[in-house]
């Protein structure tokens, strides 16, 4: 089993802007999501473990390679499907793994072509192997990425943002492809979509303003807010006033309606319900409550 040990990690970018702050973690096997909104950090933390940028201070192992001095020794372990998995539209699925597998040191052409065989019927593409990824959905493109991020029996893969513009059946597709992916390796989830981090994740932690607010499992941070979320739905006219008299972690239309969760340790009465937290209001209590 590997283990990634990641402390007080920081890097601050020419304009000022510091994108992560004292950060700490240790992951293991398994699938870890990495929770955060747009800006939060989590693609910094990401190319920096990926060793696309460095960091200022701090340091990163997986097992005991030194991710921030050995980079050609990481790249050796390591799978990344980046945000925009970019491909020459006018190549085949197997022409992409076989060109991967080169640059990665598979330099056996049977051997070559039995890992891209492999790889594609891994991720239910052999049928798909000879025609040109432009015809491609973009959960066919994902599903590529994650074939190439295998290459090269890797210990750490790391998935950027991965369904985002996914429809639901593709995305439901590339969920079970990442679950059965992590069964073996340490697999990071950077993203923004809570249901990624809930559907697929044992472990997370929360960034904001690159600093770790949230680091544990998702049953540990919902049990913490038992008994204290309270849900009303309202008129669209009452939520600037509702706002400013509650602690309002979060509010989405229902059935035309806003539906507004407040945090409160006791009932507030004025028609609020209790209700069981979800990971959403963990999300959003956090988000909240960090600044910078």
């Amino acid at each position: 089993m590997s283990q990634l040990k990641i402390t007080n990690l920081n890097k601050t970018y020419p304009n000022g802007t510091r994108a992560l702050h004292d950060v700490n973690l240790e992951i293991s096997n398994g699938m870890f999501g990495l929770l955060g909104p747009n800006g939060a950090g989590k693609s910094s933390l990401m190319r920096t473990l990926s060793t696309l940028q460095e960091a200022d201070s701090g340091s990163a192992f997986i097992d005991d390679i030194d991710i921030l001095n050995k980079p050609k020794e990481v790249r050796q372990i390591l799978g990344y499907l980046p945000q925009e998995f970019g491909v020459y539209p006018r190549i085949t699925a197997s022409q992409i793994l076989d060109h991967i597998s080169i640059l990665k040191g598979v330099t056996n052409r049977k051997e070559r072509k039995d890992l891209v065989d492999y790889l594609l019927q891994k991720v239910n593409l052999y049928k798909e192997r000879n025609k040109s990824v432009k015809g491609f959905s973009g959960g066919m493109k994902q599903r590529v990425g994650i074939a190439q991020a295998l290459i090269g029996d890797p210990k750490l893969i790391i998935v950027d943002e991965p369904t985002a513009g996914l429809d639901p059946g593709e995305r439901n597709r590339f969920h079970n492809l990442l679950a059965e992916v992590g069964q073996e390796v340490i697999v990071i989830l950077s993203t923004h979509i809570v249901d990624d981090v809930k559907e697929l994740c044992t472990d997370m932690a929360i960034m904001n303003f690159g600093k770790i607010v949230y680091n544990g499992t998702p049953a540990d941070a919902l049990s913490a807010l038992n008994g204290k979320v309270w849900r009303k739905t309202i008129e669209r006219s009452e939520k600037e006033q509702y706002k400013k008299m509650y602690n309002v972690i979060s509010d989405k239309m229902v059935s035309g309606r806003p539906q507004i969760h407040v945090l409160a340790e006791n009932n507030p009465g004025n028609g609020f319900v209790n209700v069981d937290p979800n990971l959403e209001d963990v999300f959003f209590t956090r988000i909240h409550t960090e600044t910078v």
